[in-house]
């Protein structure tokens, strides 16, 4: 096994386990390490991992900022989709493994790695996320799963191996956490330990860190506009913004007024059920606008068949096919879709809840002159009459049993 990989590109957080996976990835292969690390706008300082990175030996060193890359190319076109995952779950963790799993073999590609590495469980997800990017993108990777194959099991045996290994812990790093996070511009999800208990409510005060809880958000109601352009959110408020700064300021907006909080069970690829507690303030808000401005823009078979393909296309996400072909099938048509979905909505947040309160649009295919109660020019109401009957008839001829 030593002799079988020469270098490896690790995706590294700078973290208590990805650097005890550096420091074994060199004891255990021998082989040269490059780190990688994104910024996906996590909320937290990145350029620390370089120097501890420096400290344990590494030559090779990217740190990125993706935030606008990641928004623009996978959380707008998933949005367009509507995409989410059994009914609640607006897939924040899951959207941001393709982006950095295709980073990692580009990068091996750079440096001439011949394989790579991320400290993903053997019991998760993104284990399965970050693998079908690497084989998608390059087929003959050779990956590196340190969960799966090293026997330090324990977060006592992580700590037990950073300590005989000189890999510096922060104090505050030390004790066992009441739970795991993971975060990105859109979203922060919370799991394990203190939340595993699905009939446990969480401690509010301190698992939520990107939205406030909603009874203590303002008593005033916020009112805000986003305009969308082909599908795609552009400005809030009149203001124009690029993709990670739009979904930065929503994020601001909805979670100081407790948008976007959901406790859900959700059912794992690999088998099991989890719980979790997200926060997805801006996403939350972005969905709600897009919904709107699709009622507006799309014709009845366009929208219907749009959300006839979601349930497909959030389950293709969440599983890590990102990069499948039926994904990319799927997301031409929902792309084709979009076309029109082009105007302003307006909304009012308060207290958790998002409340539409206006669309317009130039492309809009409402008509007051035909929903009009009153007289019209251009609606026969009798017309009605043989439509019934038609689609009737089969109910006719059936003579249903009372």
């Amino acid at each position: 096994m030593a002799t079988e990989v020469k270098k490896v590109v690790l995706a590294y957080s700078g973290g208590l386990d990805t650097s005890v996976i550096l420091k074994w990835l060199k004891d255990t292969y021998n082989c040269e390490v490059v780190t990688f690390t994104a910024d996906l706008g996590q909320g937290e300082e990145v350029e620390p991992a370089r120097k501890k990175a420096e400290m344990l030996g590494i030559k090779e060193i990217y740190i990125e900022n993706m935030q606008d890359e990641f928004v623009r190319d996978y959380v707008f076109p998933a949005f367009r989709a509507n995409a989410i995952y059994e009914g609640t779950y607006l897939l924040g963790t899951s959207i941001a493994r393709p982006l950095i799993a295709k980073r990692q073999v580009e990068i091996a590609h750079e440096t001439g790695a011949d394989a790579v590495s991320h400290g993903a469980t053997g019991k998760g997800n993104d284990q399965i996320r970050f693998e079908l990017g690497y084989y998608a993108l390059k087929p003959d990777i050779k990956i590196i799963a340190p969960w799966r194959e090293w026997d330090l099991t324990s977060r006592a045996k992580l700590i037990s191996y950073a300590d005989k290994n000189q890999i510096p812990i922060p104090k505050d790093k030390r004790g066992e956490p009441p739970f795991s996070q993971d975060a990105n511009l859109l979203h922060i999800s919370s799991e394990g330990k203190a939340l595993e208990d699905p009939w446990k409510e969480p401690d509010w005060e301190h698992v939520l860190t990107r939205v406030v809880p909603p009874w203590k958000a303002p008593d005033s109601q916020l009112e805000i506009t986003i305009d969308f352009e082909s599908g795609d959110p552009t400005a809030v408020n009149g203001e124009k913004l690029g993709p990670a700064d739009l979904l930065t300021k929503l994020n601001e907006l909805g979670g100081s007024n407790g948008v976007g909080v959901i406790d859900i069970v959700e059912n794992r690829f690999i088998g099991m059920k989890s719980r979790g507690v997200y926060e997805t303030p801006g996403g939350t808000v972005l969905f709600h606008a897009r919904r709107a401005m699709e009622s507006l823009t799309l014709d009845r078979g366009a929208m219907h068949s749009k959300d006839e393909l979601m349930p497909k296309y959030a389950e293709m996400l969440y599983n890590g096919f990102w990069f499948a072909p039926e994904r990319e099938i799927l997301q031409a048509a929902i792309d084709k879709a979009s076309e029109p979905v082009t105007g302003t909505v307006r909304l009012k947040l308060y207290k958790g809840n998002v409340m539409i309160t206006g669309r317009k649009s130039p492309n809009s295919l409402y008509s007051e002159d035909i929903v009009t109660f009153e007289d019209d020019n251009v609606y026969d109401q009798f017309d009605a009459k043989g439509f019934i009957k038609l689609n009737a008839l089969r109910l006719r001829l059936r003579k249903h049993p009372h």
